[in-house]
């Protein structure tokens, strides 16, 4: 464990040395502050509009802004997971320093966790921007602190996801911008998987419907916690991480 927590140390220091922390960080904050102003604005106008036309509107916090917030949340970090995930063996390559890493006495699996927690720590601290952003909500309302947690959690899980399906696809190139453009086509790719449900109902569908990452990010934002949405997440999680120490062994053994 001392193994990981090293590596992980060291990434995260070649995240914020770099342009690249400050910059997610800068558009993560600008982005989501704008999502929050203006679906904030949109609930509070159409409030006072119920208000003066004398209708009684029923009017929902978690449902009306913080759900929303997590989608469009989720559809940033889409854009922004590729970039955090495509340095991560690709840039070892291209150093020349990836022979020095893998003929180390660290285990394979050392290696691969420490990599890809710094960069879920990484997504962490994006995601802290969202929590800053929430706490607004709580200061100035009253909204069910249930679903914002559970939100929460999904969409860390579905950053955990991506990540460790993008650490996998970086050890496949040197390349930074290949490995993140493959990283955003396969995002998108499981992100559009559960538009397949307006062509029917069959088994396929279904199927494909389940390798969705979105459908599984709905239940989080209502506040339920279904084992099956952690059962997916867990496995892609599980899957993304054994591809990437099966690449890196064999890099090893090319080598």
């Amino acid at each position: 464990m001392r193994n990981v927590w090293t590596i992980c140390r060291r990434e995260l220091y070649a995240y914020f040395v770099s342009p690249i922390a400050w910059v997610l960080l800068a558009i993560f904050a600008v982005l989501s502050g704008a999502f929050t102003y203006l679906i904030s604005a949109s609930f509070v106008r159409a409030g006072f509009e119920s208000q003066l036309s004398g209708q009684s509107m029923p009017m929902n916090l978690n449902e009306q802004v913080i759900a929303p917030l997590f989608s469009n949340a989720a559809v940033i970090s889409l854009f922004l997971i590729p970039l955090i995930s495509m340095r991560l063996f690709a840039e070892e390559k291209r150093q020349g320093t990836i022979e020095l890493l893998i003929t180390s006495p660290i285990h394979d699996l050392e290696v691969v966790l420490g990599k890809w927690l710094s960069a879920v720590l990484m997504f962490g601290a994006l995601i802290l921007i969202l929590l800053i952003d929430y706490s607004f909500f709580f200061i100035y309302g009253n909204p069910d602190w249930k679903p914002v947690a559970t939100g929460f959690l999904g969409i860390m899980l579905q950053g955990a996801c991506l990540l460790a399906l993008g650490t996998f696809i970086s050890t496949l190139t040197k390349n930074q911008i290949v490995a993140g453009a493959i990283g955003f086509a396969l995002a998108l790719l499981l992100w559009i998987l559960n538009w397949t449900t307006s062509f029917g109902n069959s088994d396929t569908v279904q199927f494909l419907n389940y390798l969705s990452i979105v459908s599984h990010m709905e239940s989080f934002t209502r506040g339920v916690i279904d084992s099956k949405d952690l059962l997916y997440y867990c496995s892609m999680i599980f899957l993304g991480l054994f591809l990437t120490a099966r690449s890196l062994e064999s890099l090893r053994w090319r080598a």
